[in-house]
């Protein structure tokens, strides 16, 4: 095969998993948008107290992510092994480790639901409602748990279509949910029609009561479809031992590259729940527009997150056949698709930051300040593709300890250190927080990127000691 055929081919391998990775995370950032906006329509208080317990709810669901990451690797270098009996074995333990793993954390997260909001210093007026949300949100999460683990493993396994298609019905059924339990029963005016539409006006409560009847949806059609998948559905096993069942050294590998991306994200999410409680203190106004403008910029991050999963799977495909050739050139296209996609993302975003914040308030002055916000983090975008680039292949290859230590070093240091400096020493204010976050990612790409093309990352995997091709 020519060097051109074989570009090509891989070309289409990263467009079959990329695209179906993009429109999953558009529709979750839809789903993201609608519950912001419905929700900002009741006002700012409403909006902090669900912005008050997001950063948690990432860190929470972090475990997760990082177990998913972990079978992705497993998986998908089983796969390039073509080794059968090894993917079936991986993608049963995925589906115990979600079990487990969910049963945990449920427990976890109800115990602290009450405390949560008065740890992060919250204005008593919301403490109550950011209480409930965040506790709801978290009752389905096992559900949660089969749908991020066995999404990957669907992934891994080269399905990136049926993650994509659960996750539309699961967004489709929020948003339609979002319209019945947020709002109480009034008149509409649609396309020259006035009807009455039904609601039973439960605000915060019930949009996460839509949140969590999603999830449920989600979780049991991605375990559904593991289960019929033809590559990892554990009932084609031929059950010897019991080890087939409950394969320790399986699980362990999966926790052993999952780990450090767990304590990475514990890590991270940690300092953004003190970096939250900081932006908290500076008031409803200033929270909320933080809260908003988060959300507004996670459209702008699509392209780079799908090209992300692309490089994840096909770099631990190629890790599994031992091609080194291949697993350069994965590098080198993604790499640049990806900052391409993210510059012209940025650059959208710093034309249009306002318009991008109404969709989310009508309040004039958190408008304004969103859009001087979310100008400062377009600018680090193209950085900030590279950046999960380098990230997603280390993790396909089971390379994830030096992520892990950069993440927690610059978070902790670039964004917690710069922001006390700034508000406490300075007295500057939201911009400054946002300065000290783009510092946070521009340094962790800079750091991996020096890694990464020094080529010490592929020692350890027995491939060549010469220099990464650019």
């Amino acid at each position: 095969m020519s060097e051109q055929t074989e570009q090509k081919a891989l070309l289409r391998s990263i467009a079959a998993l990329a695209w179906p990775a993009m429109i999953e995370q558009a529709l979750q950032t839809i789903v993201q948008y609608a519950d912001s906006a419905m929700v900002g329509r009741l006002g700012v208080q409403a909006t902090a107290a669900v912005g008050l317990t997001t950063t948690v709810t990432w860190l929470t669901n972090s475990p997760l992510w990082a177990l998913g990451i972990g079978v992705l690797a497993c998986i998908a270098k089983a796969v390039g092994e073509k080794d059968e009996r090894k993917t079936r074995s991986a993608a049963m333990q995925a589906i115990w480790m979600a079990l487990i793993g969910g049963a945990v954390l449920l427990l976890l997260t109800e115990w602290i639901a009450p405390f949560l909001p008065g740890w992060l210093n919250a204005d008593p007026e919301i403490r109550r409602e950011g209480y409930l949300y965040y506790a709801i949100v978290c009752v389905p999460m096992m559900f949660r748990a089969l749908s991020v683990i066995l999404g990957s493993a669907l992934r891994a396994s080269g399905d990136a279509r049926t993650p994509m298609l659960v996750n539309l019905g699961m967004n489709l059924i929020n948003i339609v949910l979002n319209l019945f339990m947020i709002f109480p029963t009034r008149i509409v005016s649609l396309g020259g029609f006035t009807f009455t539409l039904p609601g039973f006006g439960w605000g915060v409560s019930g949009a996460a009561i839509a949140t969590a009847i999603s999830v449920v949806f989600s979780g049991s059609m991605m375990l559904w479809r593991v289960l019929k998948n033809p590559i990892l559905s554990p009932k084609k096993l031929k059950i010897q031992k019991k080890r087939e069942l409950w394969d320790g050294k399986t699980m362990l590998e999966c926790v052993r590259v999952g780990l450090p991306v767990a304590l990475q994200n514990l890590g991270v999410f940690s300092g953004q729940v003190v970096f939250s409680a900081q932006v908290t203190a500076l008031g409803k106004t200033a929270l909320a527009t933080h809260s908003l403008a988060i959300t507004a910029e996670q459209a702008f991050y699509i392209p780079g997150f799908g090209m992300q999963a692309a490089a994840s799977t096909l770099s631990g495909i190629a890790l599994g056949e031992r091609d080194e050739k291949k697993l350069d050139r994965i590098t080198r296209m993604v790499l640049a698709i990806s900052v391409m996609l993210m510059t012209v993302t940025g650059g959208i975003l710093f034309l249009f930051p306002q318009a991008m914040m109404s969709i989310f308030t009508s309040d004039r002055a958190v408008i304004e300040a969103g859009g001087r916000i979310l100008r400062i983090v377009a600018c680090s975008e193209p950085l900030y593709g590279a950046m999960i680039i380098f990230e997603g292949i280390y993790q396909g290859v089971g390379q994830t300890k030096y992520p892990f230590a950069v993440a927690l070093a610059t978070m902790w240091i670039a964004r917690i250190g710069g922001t006390l400096i700034c508000l406490r020493v300075f007295g500057l204010g939201l911009t400054a927080v946002w300065d000290c976050m783009v510092a946070d990612n521009v340094s962790r790409a800079v750091l991996l990127g020096i890694r990464f093309y020094s080529g010490r990352w592929k020692r350890s995997l027995g491939l060549r000691r010469e220099k990464s091709c650019p």
